[in-house]
């Protein structure tokens, strides 16, 4: 047991799997979305792997004994990601700017902040609290954002729970139902591969964030044309004004000389 811990490696998902099972899933979880230094936890991968662990083909992947109860994890996972997230709102609404008063250091980047905040400001509080999930660093530190923002608990914890369950429940099924076609693919040799199939999982999560951008851009194209097409018809109206003023001086006046 003394072996095994000190050649854990803490950022390896398929360790932690192996070595704390479902809790171990459960505490990360909850130390990612709610405590700011949990960032760096591997959440995506160890969301994925941990679907892979509760399938049929878990104890020949993992190692005898390793496989994990699939309800556990779609129940408990949700809730844990719940928890930590309401946790890291509390705090933001709690303490303030004064969490994020702080130097640079290897743990804390104020860019962490700042794109936490670009997000929460670009997508209104809502739509940032439900996508901010599939983003690796941003699901950390939006939820303190939220709070220091001033986004109420209760508007909050609806979003929260349409989030943590989209992305928990999301990934989880992902790799429960790929699990048989990936032993069959590679073994056991799943940690190779693991590091291709997140960057596909998140590149697909965030498919929606694209389009959001996408729509966006689209939307104020669309304002900055009717915008100029507003000046225009504005500026057509006041020089047809002018002109009709001009002309009816002009009548009056030859209605004028023509009287004299």
């Amino acid at each position: 047991m003394i072996s095994e811990s000190v050649a854990l490696n803490p950022l390896d998902p398929k360790d932690l799997i192996h070595t704390f099972g479902m809790i171990g899933v459960w505490v990360i979880l909850f130390a990612e979305t709610g405590l700011l230094v949990g960032f760096f936890f591997p959440g995506d991968s160890l969301l994925f792997l941990a679907g892979v662990a509760a399938s049929p083909v878990a104890d020949a992947i993992f190692g005898a004994g390793t496989r994990l109860s699939l309800a556990g994890l779609l129940i408990g996972g949700p809730i844990c990601a719940i928890a930590g997230a309401q946790l890291g709102h509390w705090l933001g609404a709690r303490y303030g700017r004064r969490m994020f008063d702080k130097p640079n250091s290897r743990l804390f980047k104020r860019e962490y902040v700042e794109k936490a905040e670009y997000y929460f400001q670009k997508f209104g509080p809502a739509k940032a609290v439900v996508l901010a999930r599939f983003i690796p660093i941003v699901r950390t530190f939006l939820n303190p954002v939220a709070g220091v923002l001033g986004m109420p608990a209760r508007q909050f914890f609806i979003w929260n729970v349409v989030g943590a369950v989209l992305w928990v429940d999301g990934i989880l099924l992902i790799g429960y139902l790929l699990a048989d076609q990936i032993y069959n693919a590679i073994g056991d040799k799943i940690d190779r591969y693991i590091l291709p199939v997140v960057a596909v999982i998140i590149l697909i999560s965030v498919l929606p964030i694209f389009f959001e951008f996408l729509r966006d851009r689209r939307a104020r194209k669309r304002g900055e044309a009717a915008a100029v097409i507003a000046a225009a018809s504005a500026a057509g109206a006041v020089e047809a004004v002018r002109d009709a003023i001009e002309g009816d001086d002009h009548r009056h006046g030859q209605g004028g000389q023509h009287r004299r």
